[in-house]
């Protein structure tokens, strides 16, 4: 959940050279950058200390160096890269408003500006991490580091757990794991993410629920609810699975899925009693 408090640094003016237009880029124009940033500011506020907040002048400078590095087309993509920009850079901001305003955009008519305005947020997801194929410790290890990179960051681990095969049985037992991460990925994105990860870590999908270097599922994102065709979440088996409810109940036990509307450990201790 976004932090209720916020830090506004409106209309930042910098001369940059962005645009579509051959002459935006030689000469360059004036841009307004408007920051809207939502945090917890209670212990700054509490106790003064400028690392439990952001140094807004720092962010400011650190915002123009980034916006000057490189000539973009659109100001979307400038809005979409510094608001990325931003989220990465002070990791503790729960969400960022970004807009910049072109006061002298080149449509040939009077106007007051031109503005593009974004929205983006970390967001916390589950992650079922399963192997049975060749180094299964070393597999999620290896899965784990590569989750965990500037755009997601793991925040807890499940203890490893051996579990018997489920689906297809004629196979070796499994090491299976859940993770907390939060990421600034949409669902889709860290769908595509996760497979590219999987790819990376070789695995190979030719039996359904057969043998695998590694396996990473999404469990939930936020409390939403999606049934699409690349992505459902939440994941639709978590509750047949004790191998995802054993280490998910471990790591976050009063968790909500927003579905059956029931804990996490209730929907482990109703499993059991199967």
């Amino acid at each position: 959940m976004a932090g209720i408090d916020r830090i506004l640094v409106k209309d930042l003016e910098v001369y940059a050279n962005h645009g579509v237009f051959k002459e935006e880029k030689v000469l360059g124009q004036k841009f307004l950058i408007t920051m809207e940033l939502f945090l917890s500011l209670r212990e700054a506020g509490k106790t003064g200390d400028l690392t439990k907040s952001v140094h807004y002048g720092e962010l400011s400078h650190k915002v123009e160096e980034e916006f000057k590095k490189k000539s973009y087309d659109l100001i979307e993509e400038a809005t979409e890269a510094l608001a990325e920009f931003i989220l990465k850079e002070y990791d503790f901001i729960d969400k960022v408003k970004v807009s910049i305003k072109k006061p002298w955009a080149p449509i040939g008519r009077p106007l007051d500006y031109v503005e593009v305005c974004i929205e983006r947020a970390w967001h916390i997801s589950y992650i079922a991490l399963g192997s049975n194929m060749g180094n299964k410790e070393e597999n999620l290890n290896n899965a784990l580091e590569m989750i965990n990179c500037e755009h997601t960051k793991v925040i807890k681990v499940a203890p490893f757990l051996k579990t018997e095969p489920w689906g297809y049985t004629d196979q070796d037992e499994f090491l299976n794991s859940v993770c907390m991460v939060k990421t600034i990925l949409t669902p889709d994105e860290l769908m595509d993410f996760l497979l590219q990860c999987e790819k990376d870590l070789k695995r190979e999908r030719i039996i359904k629920w057969g043998p695998r270097t590694i396996d990473l599922d999404i469990l939930f994102y936020d409390d939403l609810i999606i049934g699409s065709e690349k992505t459902i979440i939440p994941h639709p088996r978590i509750q047949e699975r004790m191998f995802v409810l054993e280490p998910l109940s471990n790591i976050s036990p009063y968790l909500m899925h927003p579905v059956l509307n029931k804990r996490i450990i209730d929907i482990k201790a109703e499993l059991e009693n199967k």
